[in-house]
């Protein structure tokens, strides 16, 4: 065939070498692919695109009034890092009229999180915005180093997450702030629900999928998570092109996170069908629970030991630290009708 039509070849490779034109016809070359919409795009068109979205988000949401004093939860990744930056831009181009400060969590993991922190300050100067750094060893009187040390790579997540959501409050309870907003973007929410329904937790499952939680008539300082429907590689291409200044190292205690089988799952099933993501979003959010159900689940009152939220009695970081603090680590791993009992034995023994 080559033989009978040589140039075929040589006009076959041009052919496939012609430029692709920006789908938003701005008349310039497309420099990506958008993994949310399939669209080639130049690089202009998708920082429009990608910053609309989550304005579009903010405002259908309401996520925030004029005069809100936002905390930023930041670790120095590509989403707290974007997300620090989306905030400042996006507050400064519509006059959301916000405060805005850095609010980050050292949980005490050498050679990780003390890098990553350094990323942070940086960030702070960058975008002149003021940083609150809050530590478990301050708080709790534990690093997760000494934690892990005591209960070894297996249920390690489960105090690092219990813990930094307190801390998180805590630390924005110090500051006077009256809004958290979080990196959450579409992938770590898909995840949560696949996780919730292999668990057969119904009470996490119904609100997991909400774009804001607590408010100030629970008591609570409400969360945000403005990247509710952006995708994480396109956080990933946006930190990229904008060459913004992120801490893209793993941490050192997570590869064995339960985590981590969900995420697994959910980019083989996004392969075969690309929109996978936001489907399992959209299915959380309109799931459907009976009032029988609804009956039988634990309603958020305050923990009776330390005063924060919590649907038990005592919440689970008051029975994890006990239990660390007694030598027993396993304490506060698994169902809290498990627990209960122990601990109400170590309360006696105060």
């Amino acid at each position: 065939f080559i033989k009978r039509y040589p140039n075929y070849q040589r006009r076959y490779s041009l052919h496939r070498k012609m430029p692709v034109q920006c789908s938003a016809k701005c008349g310039k070359r497309a420099q990506l692919k958008r993994p949310k919409t399939g669209d080639a795009l130049c690089k202009d068109c998708f920082y429009f695109a990608f910053e609309t979205e989550i304005h579009y988000t903010i405002v259908k949401a309401k996520l925030f009034n004029r005069g809100d004093y936002v905390a930023i939860g930041a670790s120095g990744g590509k989403d707290s890092t974007v997300l620090a930056y989306i905030m400042k831009t996006l507050n400064n181009r519509y006059d959301y009229g916000l405060k805005l400060v850095l609010l980050s969590i050292d949980e005490g993991i050498t050679g990780y999180r003390d890098d990553s922190l350094e990323t942070v300050k940086r960030n702070r100067d960058q975008y002149e915005i003021p940083l609150k750094i809050l530590s478990y060893e301050d708080l709790y009187g534990w690093t997760m180093d000494k934690i892990v040390a005591q209960v070894g790579l297996k249920n390690n997540c489960t105090f690092c997450g219990v813990f930094r959501r307190q801390a998180l409050d805590r630390g924005a309870m110090q500051l006077g702030v009256n809004k958290i907003v979080t990196g959450h973007n579409a992938d770590d929410i898909a995840e949560t629900v696949i996780m919730n329904i292999l668990r057969g937790d119904i009470a996490r499952l119904q609100r997991c999928t909400a774009i804001t939680t607590g408010s100030d008539s629970e008591g609570v300082i409400s969360r945000c998570k403005p990247f509710k429907y952006t995708y994480e590689k396109e956080i990933v291409m946006y930190a990229y092109f904008k060459q913004l200044d992120y801490f893209s190292t793993e941490c050192i205690y997570s590869p064995n996170a339960y985590r981590g089988y969900a995420r697994s799952y959910i980019k083989e099933v996004e392969k075969i069908r690309p929109s996978a993501i936001i489907d399992i979003i959209h299915s959380g959010e309109n799931l459907s629970i009976t009032d029988k159900v609804k009956s039988r689940l634990p309603t958020q009152g305050t923990c009776k030991e330390c005063g924060y939220i919590s649907s038990q009695d005592v919440c689970k970081a008051c029975v994890m630290l006990a239990g660390l603090n007694k030598g027993l680590p396993q304490l506060g791993i698994g169902k809290s009708s498990k627990h209960k009992k122990p601990f109400q034995q170590l309360l006696q023994e105060k």
